[in-house]
């Protein structure tokens, strides 16, 4: 086994250090999601973790770690004879990205528990990490009904296997470490609030930090073990630290001032539900334990507060995690109780000198709101003047290199928009938005697994083997059930796709309301995206040329970023946009040949630049028609007088056109819509 590098030795990272620390002292807390970009020892700090971890007293021979003081009493490896028991290290299993449910929660025998009727039950990672750390790297890659189960085991503390009527029950009590980095997609709201707390890291930007980090790594490389003899004692006192807080975690009282003051700040920062409350009591408790007091004070409070309410306050993925500390400080000053220690608290409160104000949140901005210069924006034309163009707030400035740029505007606020769906079953990874084959869903069918049986077909199954009973020489009730009579279940759900946008960001589209209005609904398509567990990419064309301004990404607030800055101006080269978009597909074809694309064109169908630009925009939409690719093409065109090329364009894509306002959810034109034309053939 190699040596993992010391915990004490990490450099920096005090947040993180703390979070991991309290849940090791009173793992009810409920775990912790370490949010950061690459490279900043996250996995490094998970893995020291575990050789803190006080050793266990397990049930010498089970398979399920059950505590010889009180043993599960429904453990799968039961009943134990008291006495026979045994010491060893607490556990770190690591739930690899690509685990499938059985892996996970364990798999049953089902030829035998048929047959036979026993229960033969093949434990998963979740018994191996009872009483012990269960680290998930990249959680948020990891598919939604991995994260129900093993979130569900968090809750309740254990695990259940249920397989057509044949359950077992076993405890799955642990502490629950997930590591990610946003670039690379969100965790949905629901599922950060199962976190107990959340810290955020990155990469020191002090240059004596970062050379001591690289020194250490360096050093550890050279010598593994050299190097953890050298933090030995640091380690042994940590650990006798973590033993010494769990002894005293019994012993803390919660007064009645820190419950109010716990109460009071998580309404004053509006989280949903009860569990902020909760884990704020639990992490304030552990805090106290930890510094060996047996009183909560008001700082432990506060920090408790910075641990277990930044994910929690998110009401879009767009939100970026975060807590208002003036406001947090003036919440606890209100209302600290006498059993605080603060001396001298403020009589006057919060707000006090504020006029009552929101408690210091920035003011919202809606960005569809009246526009000052509305009638100062350029005409709908590709051929803007080039000599000066006026930027936000009227300014003048002199125009770019021939290309007629305006200066970015805000999104118009978002709406629920309709179903925008792939026809046809494809066979991609696990979403919210097309029909597809799936290991969860609806059942479709019965046929001969491949591979490990996952999802039995009970029906099938015993109607295959009922015809050879006799043959089999059948003399009691049960069934002589044999592999080759095994039926595997065949489902049906739901896929997430790629949805590649290609945006019209030329002169034509500058007006400043309806570039507003665009972006919103774009935003809005964005928003949809997240909730079915898209990828998403951007293309905008403009100019003269086209650009990838996101590349295939599942950080949908990536793409909201890029679509926040997009300039607008200039020619309309419509056929270098869906070129653009057609090359990224093929190359994302290589990569991910399973996920099925859909590409949203938002443009109001005009093509301007260079020889010939309508004929040729035209030669480029038909390669999407020949590939069967689904398009649809969302309709910007405006005012009273409209020339209909946004729908001549989506006939030569093969797909349909929709207009903004069609586009609204609640809209009569209906509340789904999927792409026609010539992709139906893959149904």
């Amino acid at each position: 086994m190699s040596t993992p590098f010391p915990f004490t030795a990490v450099v920096g990272q005090d947040d993180l250090r703390l979070a991991l620390l309290l849940n090791a002292v009173s793992p009810a807390v409920g775990g912790v999601l370490v949010r950061g970009e690459k490279g900043t020892a996250k996995s490094t700090a998970v893995r020291a973790l575990a050789a803190l971890m006080p050793a266990l007293d397990v049930v010498s021979g089970c398979r399920f770690s059950c505590d010889p003081d009180s043993p599960d009493p429904a453990c799968p490896d039961g009943p134990h004879e008291p006495g026979a028991f045994e010491t060893r290290p607490a556990r770190m299993v690591e739930l690899p990205v690509g685990a499938s449910e059985d892996r996970l929660v364990g798999a049953l025998d089902i030829e035998r528990a048929l047959a036979e009727g026993v229960k033969a039950f093949e434990p998963g990672l979740l018994a191996d990490a009872h009483r012990g750390i269960l680290y998930v790297d990249e959680v948020n890659l990891l598919h939604d009904h991995l994260v129900d189960l093993l979130l569900d085991a968090a809750a309740m503390g254990a695990s259940y296997v249920e397989r057509e009527g044949v359950s077992v029950r076993h405890a799955a009590r642990f502490l629950l470490v997930g590591t990610m980095n946003p670039e690379e997609g969100e965790l949905r709201p629901q599922l950060l609030d199962r976190f107990g707390l959340t810290v955020e890291v990155a990469a020191s930007r002090e240059p004596d930090q970062r050379v001591e980090v690289v020194r250490r790594r360096l050093a550890y490389d050279d010598d593994p073990a050299g190097f953890a003899e050298r933090w030995a004692d640091e380690e042994s006192a940590v650990r006798g630290r973590i033993v010494a807080a769990r002894k005293l975690l019994p012993s803390v009282r919660l007064g009645d001032g820190a419950l109010r003051q716990i109460a009071a700040t998580c309404a004053a920062f509006e989280v949903d539900g009860m569990r902020a409350d909760i884990v704020m009591a639990r992490t304030a408790t552990a805090l106290a334990a930890w510094a060996g007091r047996t009183d909560v004070l008001a700082e432990d409070v506060r920090q408790a507060a910075l641990l277990a309410l930044p994910h929690r306050r998110r009401r879009n993925p767009f939100d970026a995690p975060g807590l208002d500390e003036d406001k947090l400080d003036d919440t606890l000053e209100e209302f600290a109780g006498p059993d605080d220690e603060d001396p001298d608290p403020d009589p006057d409160g919060p707000g006090g000198g504020d006029g009552g104000g929101d408690g210091g949140e920035p003011p919202r901005s809606d960005g569809d709101g009246p526009q000052g210069d509305d009638t100062a924006a350029p005409p709908e034309t590709d051929d803007s003047p080039a000599g000066a163009e006026s930027g936000e707030g009227g300014e003048s400035r002199p125009a770019g290199s021939g290309a007629g740029e305006q200066s970015a505007v805000r999104a118009a606020e978002p709406f629920r928009t309709k179903v925008l769906s792939v026809p046809g079953i494809g066979e991609g990874a696990a979403g919210r938005r097309s029909r597809a084959r799936t290991e969860h869903g609806r059942t479709t069918g019965a046929r001969r697994p491949r591979g490990t049986l996952t999802k039995l077909h009970l029906a099938a199954t015993v109607m295959a083997a009922a015809p050879h009973q006799r043959q089999r020489g059948r003399s009691g009730r049960g069934l002589v059930v044999r592999r080759d009579d095994l039926r595997q279940a065949t489902r049906e759900g739901r896929e997430g796709n790629l949805v590649l946008f290609v945006v019209d960001a030329s002169g034509s589209m500058a007006a400043r309301q309806r570039m507003s209005a665009v972006k919103g609904a774009v935003l809005s398509l964005l928003l949809d995206a997240y909730q079915r567990r898209d990828k998403v990419g951007l293309v905008s064309f403009r100019g003269t040329a086209a650009d990838l301004a996101l590349p295939p990404t599942s950080s949908v607030d990536a793409a909201a970023v890029r679509l926040e800055s997009l300039p607008t101006g200039g020619r309309t080269p419509l056929a270098a946009g869906l070129l653009k978009a057609h090359d990224v597909l093929r190359v994302e074809r290589l990569r991910d040949p399973a996920r099925r694309a859909l590409v949203v064109v938002v443009t109001d169908g005009r093509a301007t630049g260079g020889p010939e630009p309508v004929a040729l925009a035209g030669r480029a939409a038909r390669l999407f028609a020949a590939e069967s690719i689904a398009s649809v093409v969302v309709d910007c065109e405006s005012g009273p007088v409209r020339l209909g090329l946004a729908g001549q364009l989506a006939g030569e894509l093969g797909g349909s056109a929709v207009t903004l306002d069609e586009l609204r959810a609640d809209s009569i034109a209906g509340l789904v819509r999927d792409v026609q034309g010539t992709s139906r053939r893959a149904a």
